[in-house]
C-alpha cells in the first residue's frame, strides 16, 4: 500500500473518531474502524496515548511506510547539522535502478536534500530514498543498519528493516504500533510538515 493511501486512511480514521453518532456508542463506533485492516492503530501525537488499537503488534511488511524511518534519519542528520537542506545529492547508478514508485532520477543527476525530501514524502520515491541513504551513510546497507539501530533506540522490538524504501524483501517487517512510534518521533521535527502537508491534500 502506498504512503499516500495509508496516510489518507489514517486521516479518515481520525475524522471518523471525531464524529458524534447519537445512535451508536463509542465502543460500537470503534469496532467499525478499520474493519478490513488486519492491523491498525491511532495514537495521540504528543503523548502517544493509544486511542484505537487492532492487532497493532502484528508483524507485517511496511511497504512504502518504511520511508517514515528513512525520513526520520534524514531529519536527525539535519538536526545534528551533518546535513543541510541545500546540500546537493548525487544519484548513483544503483539508486537510479530502484524501479517502483520513483521520480526517474538518472545516474549522476543531482538534486538538493530539500527536493529529495519532497520526492520521498510526496512521490514515495524509491530512487530518492536510496540516493539520500547513500549520501548520508555511504551505502544503503550502512543506512539500513542505522535505521535498525534507531528503531532499537526507540525501544521497538518488532521491527527489522532490510532496505530504505519498502520494496519487497525477506525479513523486512514492522508493526502498526512501531510505525506509530516512528511517526511520533518524526513529527518532533516540525520542519517535516512542510513536506508531509503535500500528502494530506493529494
Amino acid at each position: 500500500m502506498g504512503m499516500r493511501k495509508v496516510l489518507s486512511i489514517m486521516l479518515s480514521i481520525c475524522l471518523v473518531l471525531g464524529l458524534i453518532a447519537p445512535m451508536a456508542s463509542a465502543e460500537e463506533q470503534k469496532a467499525k474502524l478499520a474493519e478490513k485492516a488486519s492491523s491498525a492503530i491511532v495514537i495521540e501525537r504528543d503523548t502517544g496515548e493509544v486511542i484505537f488499537d487492532k492487532n497493532s503488534n502484528e508483524k507485517l511488511p511496511p511497504a512504502s511506510m518504511t520511508k517514515i524511518m528513512t525520513m526520520l534519519l534524514i531529519m536527525d542528520a539535519i538536526d545534528k547539522e551533518a546535513l543541510a537542506y541545500e546540500d546537493v545529492v548525487r544519484t548513483s547508478e544503483y539508486a537510479a535502478s530502484m524501479g517502483g514508485s520513483q521520480i526517474f532520477l538518472e545516474p549522476g543527476e543531482e538534486m538538493t536534500v530539500r527536493d529529495m525530501l519532497k520526492a520521498i514524502a510526496v512521490a514515495s520515491a524509491n530512487d530518492a530514498s536510496v540516493a539520500m541513504a547513500e549520501h548520508i551513510a555511504g551505502t544503503e546497507e550502512e543506512f539500513v543498519s542505522m535505521m535498525n539501530q534507531r528503531a532499537a533506540d526507540l525501544g521497538l522490538k518488532n521491527t527489522n528493516f532490510m532496505n530504505t524504501n519498502g520494496l519487497p524483501a525477506e525479513n523486512h517487517y514492522t508493526t502498526a504500533y512501531d510505525l506509530a512510534m516512528i511517526s511520533k518521533e518524526l513529527l518532533k521535527y516540525e520542519d517535516i510538515t512542510q513536506f508531509t502537508e503535500f500528502t494530506r491534500i493529494i
